[in-house]
């Protein structure tokens, strides 16, 4: 990147004037108990033996188990069911070091299983408009913010490989949260207190148009500490230049929280006398995935207050903890801080050992620092998620330019780690979605990618009242079909329902053998990154169950088994239920970018992204088609598909300035 003269280089950290130089010795500090947290600085002989305790306590603790959740032209249906190749996979470093799940693989392939990737395979695999590094490994997203026309993005980086390691916070803006413009590091890991990684963490504008940014560290011995940075100059529409607190860190594991427990500040929101702030942090006791709240005045001193915020037995450890309103009469312009009679509160916990986000609308006391489900059976980490497919460590933002919340997440890879050394990039982040309350069931969120995103539509095709009987699949002629924006509604033929007594009375998509499984009521739906013949492709469908009682219920899936013919990546079935109302036509929409598919069902109540690594539909090769493989029901759907242009993502011009 070309910087102006003014400017030191991207990483150039001897010159970066709001960095200081490491200390020679960490000060000694006391955990955060229910008092205000207390600086002590004592003498390095005690600081020794502080963490040399440290060390044997880490010598003496075994690793946990980790568990892995893993017109009509009629023709017959091509679909057969694939299994993927059973395999093993080791826990990664990610893991290891207590942080959210990277999902890496050995290097060291077998060569008789691998695939013989191609430059074109690779380079093809990177999308055109998602966000993502020019180079390296990308992680959770931090902080996002809008500031004097900018929205801003930070993000976990690897600034020296495709791999996580190195983790530095990468720096981009934005005027319209589509086309990106890289900026110089943010944070690196430069002190004692994040030397192994300036980690998640959230922003708080404060009234006054302060910034305050908490952030995780990982201190030199492992330890997760929290700590406080701010810009350097508020004038600066970019931020360039962020100044960590000098008494960093800010906050301590308290006692009974394990020293690698302690991670991903939320944004703070205002007490109920509003004079202090509060703020969640992620933990977990035993097995008990928990929330733990403090109080705070400045950012810099900090009370933690009675009990939990909430937890729930059995979720294990909770990270990128999210806490905000959401309005149930209005569209969801409320503020973080905002709690009044015609608001739900939700709450979003990544769980660690699912490597899902999962979240739950409930009710929030503030006078006793307690947060209630609306629905025990729904609770977080057993209940709803944000997204069914690889999607985590997500992270929201009031965007208070155009009043709204906004949902950002990363999306993992799920190839081996070798091949993302050799396309030298790694993960990239969704397209943002703004979230609303889902007034019609009163039981879920609605998320949608945001309206900026349209601008990127360009030609644009119809099909209308395509027929599909029993079985059948339907091609749509669409040009360069790897960078669409679909959006499908599926009528099916209601006599036939009516008539059906029962139907596939249980049904779980990532169980039941994908689009080749045939029922009365489903599948339907689309097949998006397909060759002419079908040999690889993605469907997202719906499949459709009706028991004894008469009532149908809907399942909306994505089903990988033949998204590519390499043998190493992930290829499975993702979904859940989606409520389909008395009324409703069945809609999905898929924004399709190369290797990621984003899709929505009935407006966002259920969503899935596909993570997929095709081989045969690159270069032009790519197409969508239409299929009903149900058996005992007539299907008609009505399509409209967008060719997506590519987001100009490139360095911020600097020498132009």
């Amino acid at each position: 990147m070309a910087n102006n003269s003014s400017r030191a280089p991207l990483r150039d950290l001897e010159r970066a004037t709001s960095y200081t130089p490491i200390p020679d010795q960490p000060p000694t500090f006391i955990p955060a108990g229910n008092r205000r947290s207390k600086k002590l600085f004592a003498s390095i002989f005690f600081s020794s033996v502080f963490f040399i305790s440290l060390i044997l306590l880490f010598i003496n603790q075994q690793p946990e188990s980790q568990t892995n959740v893993n017109g009509s032209n009629q023709e017959k249906s091509t679909f057969t069911p694939i299994s993927p190749a059973a395999r093993s996979t080791p826990p990664s470093r990610g893991v290891s070091q207590a942080v959210s799940e990277k999902t890496f693989r050995a290097i060291g392939v077998d060569e008789n299983v691998s695939y013989p990737w191609t430059n074109a395979m690779l380079s093809w695999q990177r999308t055109a408009y998602h966000f993502q590094p020019e180079h390296n490994w990308m992680n959770d997203p931090n902080g996002p913010l809008f500031h004097k026309g900018w929205y801003h993005l930070f993000y976990q980086y690897n600034p020296y490989s495709a791999v996580w390691g190195n983790i530095t916070w990468g720096h981009a803006v934005s005027k319209d949260l589509i086309h990106w413009l890289y900026l110089p590091f943010a944070m690196v890991p430069d002190h004692w207190y994040d030397f192994n990684g300036v980690w998640t963490g959230s922003a708080t504008i404060l009234p006054d148009g302060q910034i305050v940014m908490l952030y995780t560290g990982n201190t030199v011995d492992g330890v997760q500490v929290q700590c406080l940075a701010y810009p350097a100059n508020l004038s600066d529409p970019l931020l360039l230049d962020w100044i960590k607190y000098p008494g960093n860190p800010v906050l301590v594991p308290p006692p009974g929280i394990g020293v690698e427990d302690f991670r991903d500040p939320t944004t703070a929101w205002l007490s109920p006398d509003r004079d202090r702030w509060r703020i969640t942090i992620g933990s977990k006791v035993n097995q008990t995935g928990i929330s733990i709240v403090y109080e705070t005045v400045d950012f810099k001193s900090y009370e933690l207050l009675d009990g939990v915020l909430h937890g729930v037995p059995g979720t294990g450890m909770w990270e990128c903890v999210d806490f905000y309103p959401i309005s149930m009469t209005e569209a969801n312009w409320r503020d973080t801080s905002v709690n009044i009679r015609d608001i739900k509160h939700v709450l979003k916990a990544s769980v660690k050992d699912l490597t899902s986000d999962y979240y739950a609308l409930g009710t929030y006391n503030p006078f006793e620092n307690k947060w209630t489900p609306d629905d025990q059976e729904l609770d977080v980490g057993i209940g709803l998620r944000y997204d069914y497919g690889k999607y985590y460590a997500s992270k929201t933002f009031f965007d208070q330019n155009k009043k709204r919340r906004i949902l950002w997440g990363w999306i993992k890879e799920t190839d081996n780690e070798a091949d993302d050394i050799m396309k030298g990039w790694a993960s990239v982040q969704s397209i943002p979605r703004t979230i609303v309350f889902d007034k019609k069931t009163g039981s879920n969120i609605l998320q949608w990618p945001v309206t900026e995103v349209e601008d990127l539509r360009s030609e644009v095709v119809e099909f209308n009242s395509v027929k599909l009987g029993p079985g059948s699949i339907a091609p749509l002629e669409v040009d360069t079909a790897s960078q669409l924006d679909i959006v499908a509604l599926f009528d099916i033929d209601k006599d036939a329902v009516e008539e059906t007594v029962e139907a596939d009375v249980v049904y779980n998509c990532p169980t039941n053998g994908g689009a080749a499984n045939r029922g009365k009521l489903g599948p339907f739906g689309i097949v998006v990154l397909a060759d002419e013949t079908l040999s690889e492709g993605t469907p997202i469908y719906f499949y459709a169950i009706k028991g004894a009682s008469g009532e149908v219920e809907t399942h909306f899936c994505a089903d990988e088994l033949r998204s590519s013919k390499a043998p190493e990546v992930d290829r499975v079935v993702y979904g859940s239920k989606v409520p389909v109302l008395n009324g409703e036509k069945y809609s999905l929409r898929s924004l399709v970018d190369h290797s990621i598919v984003e899709s929505f069902a009935q407006g966002g109540r259920t969503v899935i992204t596909s993570r997929i690594y095709p081989t045969k539909v690159i270069n032009g090769a790519s197409r969508v088609f239409l299929f009903n493989n149900a058996t005992g029901v007539n299907v008609t759907a009505s399509v409209k598909i967008w060719k997506m242009d590519s987001a100009n993502i490139r360095h911020f011009p600097f020498d132009r300035l």
